[in-house]
């Protein structure tokens, strides 16, 4: 049971954006003869919907809001800053209820607010749908910042999430963070990026506005550096790894590659003899 446990684990960590809920289903059609297995995986869930930084809608709410560690109540609880309220989140079925008012107060309250203005001005200008939220940490001594933009299109057979986490530090005026990419293709087949860059600055002026003046600069860059990065390997790696075949502008079924005849099946002509 234990080897089990460990090992279904590991799919749920491991589960694409967007795929977790198949990813349960496929745990269950493997784990058919231990039906309490998916009982256990809790603490597996909370992990993932945490680092991945889920979104979910409030009832009666079409606004998202992020499931992360920094806005964590305990107890199943979790705050939003923008929207003024805590909720309880269910980690299997990643619907929240429970709406209660929630008022943040403190030192970095101020700051807090300051920032999610200056993002969801940001957010709209660079990302074509992003969540974010800001959340005061360690005794109120500094601040995270998370933004996340996921894109699912399952009937083209991909998701993808983009995921920036940083912390601030007013005493210091120091910015540091991550930004990670993580996209599955799987149309016949099974292709995924994932990708992480650390980041680091500093902001001169302790505002909202020079905390995400400084997060555009890195954002920007390491967009471009992905940019240049699929260049290379479509111009480089990819190209090496083609073969030069015939043109026949039809799928080949891989499951019935070994039983091709290359001249006639994949060049669609008669082969010579």
């Amino acid at each position: 049971m234990a080897s089990s446990l460990a090992t279904v684990e590991s799919f749920v960590e491991g589960a694409p954006p967007g795929e977790l809920a198949d990813v349960i289903n496929d745990i269950k059609t493997l784990t058919v003869n231990e039906p309490g297995l998916i009982s256990k995986l809790g603490p597996a869930f909370e992990k993932y919907n945490e680092e991945q930084f889920v979104t979910t809608k409030l009832p009666g709410s079409s606004q998202q809001v992020i499931i992360s560690s920094h806005s964590a109540l305990g107890d199943g609880r979790y705050f939003d800053v923008e929207s003024s309220s805590s909720f309880a989140f269910d980690h299997t079925t990643q619907k929240a209820s429970s709406v209660q008012s929630y008022v943040l107060e403190g030192s970095q309250a101020d700051l807090a607010k300051s920032t999610l203005k200056s993002l969801a001005t940001y957010a709209k200008e660079h990302y074509p749908n992003a969540s974010y939220g800001v959340y005061p940490i360690e005794n109120d001594s500094k601040v995270a910042i998370v933004i996340v933009a996921n894109k699912y299109s399952p009937n083209n057979f991909w998701n993808g999430r983009w995921r920036s986490m940083y912390i601030f530090d007013p005493c210091s005026g120091s910015l540091e963070g991550s930004l990670k990419v993580d996209v599955h293709y799987y149309e016949d087949g099974n292709v995924r990026l994932l990708t992480k860059k650390a980041v680091s600055g500093s902001v001169s002026l302790g505002t909202g506005a020079g905390i995400c003046k400084e997060i555009a600069v890195g954002e920007k860059k390491y967009q471009e550096e992905l940019n240049r990065g699929f260049t290379s390997l479509s111009e480089g790696a990819f190209k090496g790894l083609r073969r030069q075949l015939p043109v026949t502008r039809q799928k080949i079924e891989w499951d019935k590659v070994a039983s091709y005849r290359v001249g006639q099946d994949i060049g669609g002509g008669n082969a010579r003899r």
